[in-house]
């Protein structure tokens, strides 16, 4: 039980109106070693509660230590996409609804008016996306030296987002902190590693073992494609299938999305679409209307890989194959969370091999291939050998070495 921690009676009310019943195994982790002010690097799979595992002991220094004057924030999260950034806000709202912590969010791609009140009232935790914070430190008008807590969510996807130089800067004009807090949800990465040395002080290493219920089931196969108007044919076929309540189509290009998008539309399967340079609004918006169910399928490209909170997916289709096996995990993360089951299916051309093989060893294990009947692959690289023709041509080739033993047999 969450009274375990011994947190304030404000955030454990507050934890029982959200409705959460026992901590999460990351949770388990993390929120001790963190609420002694220790430094965290953290591993943990998406969807197992890794945003409480540090918004309360975040939240319980705050209220150990209440501020004495208004200023800058004392706790800053740093997190690679702007709907990220937006949820976890959201997030620590509901988790201090109950107290007189104030949270704020800055992030890129909205007018820098609406960050006025942020920057110029006291705010104390603050969420944002490093490239416009750094902006704001710049200008002189964010001040990092309140900074007493500073959280890095996902740094794989930061650095591979290219954030590491505005990282680097933010983690050193915050360099009066006491605690500093590193998730991700994979450390395979060199970089990673390294990076971590640089910004955490003899850090704690935590390591998530999801239960069977967190980790949930993510069924995965592929469908082998001859070509790009094979896979729109089997992403139409598979959307239309009873089992696909929800589900989220990604691709690589914004145009293929905008592609998608109408063909969905042609084909009376409204839907809802995401890539990275749409406006702020129409970006939230999107997001609104599949949580609201208004529409039950998203288009979007990696940008909402990380940032697409919503535990109720059901199938994640990647229409085009991301170029790291990593990515590939953060995509299917989208479904087969809060214990819920899930479905990520795949769709391969030949020139998609490659990945595939770096995906299988990434996961460790073989993704089935199956086949639509109605839409076999006739391609010889991407055709799936039926049983029967496997059983001809191994009898085949087990007469035609007997007629060549036997000839031998007489020649002696």
């Amino acid at each position: 039980m969450f009274e375990q921690f011994d947190l304030d009676q404000a955030l454990l009310g507050a934890i029982n109106n959200i409705g959460f019943k026992k901590p999460t195994s990351i949770q388990q982790l993390v929120v001790p070693e963190a609420m002694t002010g220790k430094d965290v690097l953290a591993s943990a799979p998406t969807g197992t509660g890794k945003t409480a595992a540090f918004l309360l002991p975040a939240a319980q220094h705050l209220l150990d230590y209440p501020r004495t004057k208004p200023g800058f924030p004392r706790v800053l999260v740093l997190t690679p996409t702007r709907e990220l950034a937006l949820q976890i806000h959201e997030d620590a709202e509901k988790l201090t609804a109950l107290t007189k912590i104030k949270s704020g969010v800055i992030t890129g791609g909205v007018n820098y008016g609406s960050h006025k009140e942020i920057l110029t009232s006291t705010t104390d935790i603050l969420v944002a996306t490093p490239g416009r914070l750094m902006e704001y430190i710049e200008n002189e008008q964010f001040d990092a030296r309140e900074i007493e807590i500073l959280i890095i969510d996902e740094a794989d996807r930061m650095l591979d987002m290219g954030f590491a130089e505005s990282i680097d800067r933010i983690v050193g004009e915050a360099r009066w902190r006491k605690q500093t807090m590193l998730f991700s949800a994979t450390l395979s990465g060199a970089g990673v590693i390294k990076f971590s040395k640089e910004v955490l002080t003899d850090p704690v290493f935590l390591e998530s073992n999801p239960s069977r219920k967190e980790k949930a089931k993510i069924h995965q196969w592929l469908h082998l494609a001859d070509s790009f108007d094979h896979k729109v044919n089997l992403l139409l076929n598979i959307l239309r299938q009873e089992d696909v309540k929800r589900a989220v189509v990604f691709a690589n290009k914004r145009e293929t999305v905008q592609y998608l998008s109408g063909k969905l539309y042609a084909e009376e399967l409204p839907c809802a679409w995401l890539e990275g340079k749409m406006p702020q609004d129409k970006r939230m918006n999107a997001v609104d209307r599949l949580k609201d169910a208004k529409v039950n399928i998203m288009v979007a490209t990696d940008v909402a890989a990380r940032g697409l909170d919503i535990d109720d997916i059901t199938h994640v289709i990647n229409f085009d194959m991301p170029r790291k096996a990593d990515i590939y995990l953060h995509r299917i993360g989208r479904t087969g969370r809060a214990g819920n089951k899930g479905t990520a299916i795949s769709l391969v051309e030949a020139h998609d091999m490659p990945v595939i093989a770096k995906i299988e060893r990434f996961v460790d294990e073989r993704l089935p291939r199956r086949v639509i009947e109605e839409l076999r692959p006739k391609n010889k690289e991407a055709r799936i050998p039926q049983k029967k023709a496997k059983v001809k041509k191994s009898a085949a080739q087990k007469k035609a070495k007997a007629k060549k033993q036997a000839k031998r047999s007489k020649k002696k």
